[in-house]
């Protein structure tokens, strides 16, 4: 996996440089496993799934992102980076996207329209994101 594009964006502040700190790493991992799991619970509306699943994948995201030494304060950056940071499908980085767009409607606009079927797809999708997160070793002291 190459982080050439990650550094091109930094070059063009797109992207920061940051050491990777193991508690920061944890702590959004756990956080997202318990959004995740609330994604989940029966009887939570569609609303509040999406909501837990969301958010869930954007701390994966950006826990993937700072493993490597990288902070963006662009909350798509860090899905669009994926396919770098943990060589995620990029089909998959698009469904995210879309996620965060019905996202910010939900957050400006007040409304959310969902379908049960991106709902699903964005619950595994991110426990997809999930294993490959959890698969990455001790975070590293300094960027490779």
């Amino acid at each position: 996996m190459t982080l050439k594009e990650l550094d091109n964006l930094v070059k063009i502040n797109d992207l920061k440089t940051e050491p990777p700190d193991q508690d920061e790493f944890n702590s959004m991992v756990n956080s997202a496993k318990r959004c995740l799991k609330d994604a989940e619970v029966d009887g939570l509306s569609e609303e509040g799934k999406f909501s837990s699943a969301y958010t869930a994948a954007h701390l994966l995201s950006l826990a993937a992102m700072r493993w490597h030494g990288y902070r963006s304060s662009n909350r798509y950056q860090v899905f669009q980076c994926l396919v770098h940071t943990v060589d995620f499908d990029n089909v998959k980085c698009r469904v995210l996207g879309q996620c965060h767009n019905l996202r910010n409607v939900a957050e400006y606009e007040g409304h959310l329209e969902i379908t049960t079927q991106l709902l699903n797809e964005l619950i595994e999708i991110t426990k997809e994101l999930l294993v490959l997160v959890e698969a990455l070793e001790p975070v590293r002291p300094s960027r490779s």
